[in-house]
């Protein structure tokens, strides 16, 4: 089967998966990943087949919907390339990726690294990042019913993985906890450029947030 084929499959799988998904981590966000890992990939050194396959399959299975459980996602990236006699070692390189992307509280050492993981790290981040990340934040905030925000509720930068996970926090506190630390954690130069003017517009947001808050605006 060519790798045309196997990503066409994917696509076709991926969207009747996620087909119920909530609203932030739907098959418009794989989509969304999936073209700015292209477009990222244009000027890095990479395999485009990994890249393809590491970003639709990245989300297939969100572990903030599974209880928290990070293994359902790789097995079922694993059992459906394996499914289409995808080549033993790029599978093992997909399920790496889909093991290591996820920010998880920022303060968690990356355990593999790869010029691919690098690309769809990025575009990953770039889709929690600016008009569409504020969206996304929000939708989700939303889903878990949390409040807007809450002036006596202070971030928290320095989460444990399991206390990022089990956070009820506003949706406010996600801008600082995750979403404006991400522009300098892009690992591309493309990633960087994109990201700066998101982040920008994020912190536009929220100035005009804040005056509307304090009934300034």
């Amino acid at each position: 089967m060519t790798s045309e084929k196997i990503i066409q499959k994917t696509i076709t799988f991926v969207k009747e998966q996620l087909i119920n998904a909530e609203g932030g981590h739907d098959w418009f966000h794989i989509e969304r990943v999936y073209k700015n890992a292209l477009l990222i990939s244009k000027s890095e050194n990479v395999d485009t087949f990994i890249v393809a396959l590491g970003a639709l399959l990245h989300d297939i299975a969100d572990s903030k919907f599974h209880n928290g459980d990070e293994t359902v996602g790789p097995k079922i990236a694993r059992e459906f390339l394996f499914k289409l006699n995808v080549d033993s070692t790029v599978i093992e390189h997909v399920i790496n990726i889909i093991e290591n992307i996820s920010f998880k509280g920022g303060n968690e050492t990356q355990q593999f690294k790869s010029p691919e993981l690098d690309v769809i790290q990025d575009a990953d981040r770039l889709d929690a990042i600016g008009a569409i990340g504020i969206a996304r934040c929000f939708n989700y905030g939303g889903f878990k019913n949390r409040a807007l925000h809450n002036p006596e509720i202070a971030p928290n930068l320095n989460m444990s993985k399991a206390e990022y996970k089990a956070s009820t926090a506003p949706t406010i506190n996600h801008f600082y906890e995750k979403l404006l630390l991400l522009k300098d954690k892009m690992n591309t130069k493309t990633g960087r450029q994109i990201a700066l003017n998101r982040h920008t517009f994020m912190e536009l947001y929220l100035k005009q947030f804040y005056n509307e808050w304090d009934g300034n605006a």
